[in-house]
């Protein structure tokens, strides 16, 4: 069982790791439990500690529109399957490894506004004392999931009420174009398939962080 606590003590309790090199931490819950948000904020924060810090999102690696469409897969992007989940794993295995004097690990973005991914958009360097990875299935134990949880020292599991993420989600998808049905219906259906089989894999996170 893991133990709830606050964002803050989670980041006060991640000090000594810092300490001692590099970190990768993994922030993880359901759509619109605010794992972007989260890693910003502890980007800022290690900013104001004086830690190089970088954030690299799973959303980068999601199949390109084109890819899901051929498949007859847009009705249900951002399920597990729509991810190229082996490359996101080597990834964080290419970042773990990484040590003084190596190249650049580059990884992709996802663009809203495109919906699509950006290839070579975020720069990891040497340097970086933290690497911040934050997505939906880093705790997922069918493969090839466990190799992208195997390279992260610390997974936080983010908990936000149902309700308050629904109503995130609903207005995400009107902000990209859906109508207010639209949205509703993909927040309360596939969004929330996936959300349930996220929240299935909270008890092994090392914290369950309180979101707000």
């Amino acid at each position: 069982m893991s133990t709830s606590v606050s964002l803050e003590h989670a980041w006060d309790r991640l000090g000594p790791r810092l300490d001692a090199g590099r970190v990768v931490l993994g922030i993880t819950g359901p759509p619109a439990a605010g794992k972007s948000t989260v890693a910003d904020r502890v980007h800022r924060w290690a900013d104001a500690a004086g830690i190089r810090a970088v954030v690299v999102p799973m959303d980068g690696y999601h199949l390109a529109q084109a890819v899901l469409d051929a498949r007859g897969w847009g009705d249900v992007k951002g399920a597990p399957h729509t991810f190229d989940a082996h490359g996101y794993a080597d990834l964080l295995g290419r970042v773990r490894a990484q040590t003084a004097g190596d190249a650049t690990v580059w990884a992709p973005r996802f663009d809203r506004s495109l919906e699509d991914p950006i290839a070579g958009s975020v720069g990891i360097e040497p340097e970086d004392r933290l690497v911040v990875t934050e997505g939906n299935y880093l705790l997922l134990e069918q493969d090839p999931w466990p190799a992208a949880r195997a390279s992260l020292d610390e997974c936080w599991y983010l908990e936000l009420p149902d309700d308050v993420r629904h109503e995130r989600l609903t207005r995400r998808h009107q902000d990209f174009g859906r109508s207010p049905r639209e949205a509703a219906h993909r927040a309360l259906g596939t969004d929330e398939v996936n959300a349930r089989l996220v929240a299935s894999y909270r008890r092994t996170a090392d914290f369950v962080v309180r979101a707000d």
